[in-house]
C-alpha cells in the first residue's frame, strides 16, 4: 500500500493539505461528501494541484506537516515544480 500526500485549491483560491491511502476516494469526499473535511466543504470545489508518494503513512504525515509549514510563495513554487501538472476532480 502507499500513501499520498496532497494540496488541493479551493474554489475561494486557498489551499489545503492532507495525506490518504486512496487519494481519489479522498477526492470524492472532499467534494460531495459530508465526511470531507471541513475547512473543503465551504469552499467546494476543489482540486489536487500537488501530490507526493510515500512507503509509509509515517512518511506522509511528516511531508505533510513540512507541506503545511510553507508560505503561501513556496506553496506556488511546489505546485509550479510539481509533476502532478493536472488538476484531477
Amino acid at each position: 500500500m502507499t500513501y499520498t500526500t496532497y494540496m488541493l485549491k479551493c474554489a475561494d483560491d486557498t489551499f489545503y493539505i492532507g495525506s490518504t491511502n486512496d487519494l481519489k476516494k479522498r477526492l470524492h469526499r472532499h467534494n460531495f461528501l459530508k465526511s470531507g473535511a471541513h475547512y473543503t466543504k465551504l469552499r467546494r470545489p476543489v482540486v489536487v494541484v500537488h501530490s507526493e508518494i510515500f512507503k509509509t503513512a509515517s512518511e506522509a504525515k511528516k511531508r505533510e506537516y513540512v507541506m503545511k509549514q510553507l508560505t503561501r510563495a513556496e506553496k506556488f513554487t511546489l505546485i509550479q515544480n510539481s509533476k502532478h501538472k493536472t488538476p484531477r476532480k
